[in-house]
């Protein structure tokens, strides 16, 4: 029988019972948590005389974190356990983000180490003892990988994926894994393990994916920052929806090894962050060459001592941007949207930025093609459950169609994907030569003829929708994916019903550092983030 969280079958019951594993780590961990003393905080006026407060958590950035760290005001055992209040207070109770499908048991151990760590030898770096949470299709070698599917409940990878090795290697806690569109197909972010995650500034609406569960999670402070992973917009969507900055890396940046695949042209993995700055410090950490992944190859002598020195509060003041108005939606639903991105432009323009009206050559031919992950996925996923060796639950998409443990509303697109036979077809070397080749020359060409420093357009088209309801987000995010160059989405505003909007900025290949010091200087010239108020 097919197990669907969202039906009233006995499937509702086994997504009742994964999320009471969930509370009972946490209680578990709690429980362990007194056998660490915790040096507090005064962060707020005492209640009463002789009063601690515990460190606030929330919104806080992992500079803050690192400067009490330092001074020894809070640990970063204190930071696991106000984080995992805050995912028993909003996640399993209260709203019920879902946000969330598995809580990393050893997590204030880990903790605990660093913190001895710390003492004993000092720090590695800007993200030692900060906690992290990471979707669930990067291969953590001590917690499951799941893709959000009840077919790899139980799979735990020998290995880390190398973006997950670095982060641990910069002494970084990862806390958690968040919740996905089972197998990153879709933008809702819904899944047979842990159901339909929710928006946190408005809870009937969709979060956006397929990293919908890293977005909300982060957005409603549950970690000081998280990772995604984007095929055609899957760090880009929720982030915009939950006013988080979201960096989908050139290809080749960052390796893929370790991701479980849905396109591997188009995959990338990249930082979700509540500010640029934290991006910034997470691409540090992640970015580099990986032998086992050759794209990475190309990064080397294209990767800056640290992406922190473009955070640059005047780095709009004689920056050119072209504006993209043909991306603009221009539809009823669209209207909203449109508004705020219009109003950033503005802003732009006010913190010395030069703002050029562009049309980008052939859009409408690049638009027309498909993504490749109807092409690539049955076999890609193939070679990762393979590489999974004797422990694999299930060795190819076939093997998983037939056991029936995955969402409903994914067979038809999983049964699509199966039938193909080859890849060795004209109509996927097209796209894989004459699409990449088309976009990028279109984007290098309208940029070099207008001088500009990166390219402009609304993150998407429409905002969050009702859940329930058709989810549109545009086509813009096809420009980086296609083109394989980078792009960053800031907040940029709210909808008039308080729904995040975001812009994005697309830029040359390898030029990270160039849309880390616009976006950095339009957040702070604008500071448009606002906390969900529904999780205070």
């Amino acid at each position: 029988m097919i197990h669907n969280p969202l039906s009233t079958s006995s499937s509702s019951s086994h997504f009742k019972s994964h999320k009471s594993m969930i509370s009972l780590l946490l209680a578990l961990v709690f429980a362990t948590a007194t056998l660490f003393p915790v040096h507090t905080a005064t962060a707020q006026a005492d209640p009463s005389p002789g009063a601690v407060q515990p460190y606030n958590v929330t919104e806080a950035t992992i500079s803050d974190m690192q400067q009490s760290l330092q001074a020894g005001t809070t640990t970063s055992v204190e930071l696991v356990q106000q984080y995992l209040k805050r995912i028993q207070q909003y996640d399993d109770q209260g709203i019920k983000l879902n946000a969330l499908l598995t809580i990393n048991p050893q997590a204030l151990q880990i903790a605990a180490n660093l913190d001895r760590e710390r003492q004993t030898s000092g720090s590695r770096g800007p993200l030692h003892g900060i906690p992290i949470i990471v979707k669930d299709n990067f291969d953590t070698a001590d917690m499951p990988t799941t893709a959000g599917c009840v077919c790899l409940q139980h799979s735990i990878p020998d290995h880390d994926a190398e973006m997950i090795a670095r982060l641990k290697a910069a002494g970084a806690i990862i806390l958690a894994k968040s919740n996905l569109h089972e197998f990153a197909f879709d933008i809702t972010t819904s899944s047979s393990l842990g159901g339909q995650t929710l928006n946190p500034y408005e809870p009937h609406h969709y979060p956006g994916g397929s990293s919908g569960g890293t977005g909300a999670a982060i957005a409603a402070s549950f970690a000081a920052a998280g990772l995604g992973t984007d095929t055609g917009g899957s760090i880009r969507i929720p982030s915009a929806f939950n006013s988080l900055v979201g960096i989908r890396p050139t290809v080749g940046l960052t390796s893929r090894d370790g991701i479980i695949p849905l396109a591997l042209t188009q995959d990338v993995g990249g930082p979700m962050a509540r500010t640029v700055s934290d991006a910034a410090l997470l691409l540090d950490a992640t970015a580099g060459y990986d032998a086992d992944d050759v794209a990475t190859a190309y990064s080397v002598g294209h990767i800056p001592s640290s992406y922190t020195d473009s955070l640059q509060t005047d780095g709009l003041q004689g920056a050119r941007i072209g504006v993209a108005y043909e991306l603009f939606g221009s539809s009823a639903a669209e209207k909203s949207v449109t508004e705020v991105v219009y109003g950033a432009v503005h802003d732009m323009t006010r913190l010395g930025a030069t703002t050029v009206p562009i049309q980008i050559p052939h859009l409408e031919q690049i638009m027309k093609y498909p993504s490749l992950s109807g092409y690539e996925f049955k076999f890609q996923l193939n070679d990762y459950l393979n590489s999974l060796g004797d422990d694999a639950p299930y060795h190819s998409l076939d093997e998983i169609l037939k056991s029936g443990q995955f969402m409903p509303t994914q067979q038809e697109s999983m049964s699509k994907r199966n039938a193909l036979q080859s890849l060795d077809t004209p109509e996927y070397k097209d796209i894989v030569l004459n699409r990449t080749k088309v976009t990028r020359d279109a984007l290098l060409q309208v940029m070099a003829d207008n001088d500009l420093d990166a390219i402009v357009y609304p993150t998407t088209t429409e905002p969050a929708a009702v859940i329930g309801q058709e989810q549109h987000a545009g086509d813009n995010n096809r420009l980086s994916p296609f083109s394989g160059f980078p792009a960053i989405t800031v907040p940029a505003g709210f909808t008039d019903n308080q729904l995040p909007v975001g812009i994005e900025f697309l830029g040359r290949p390898f030029d990270e550092s160039t849309l880390i010091q616009l976006s950095y200087s339009y957040e702070q010239g604008t500071h448009n983030r606002k906390a969900p108020p529904l999780t205070p």
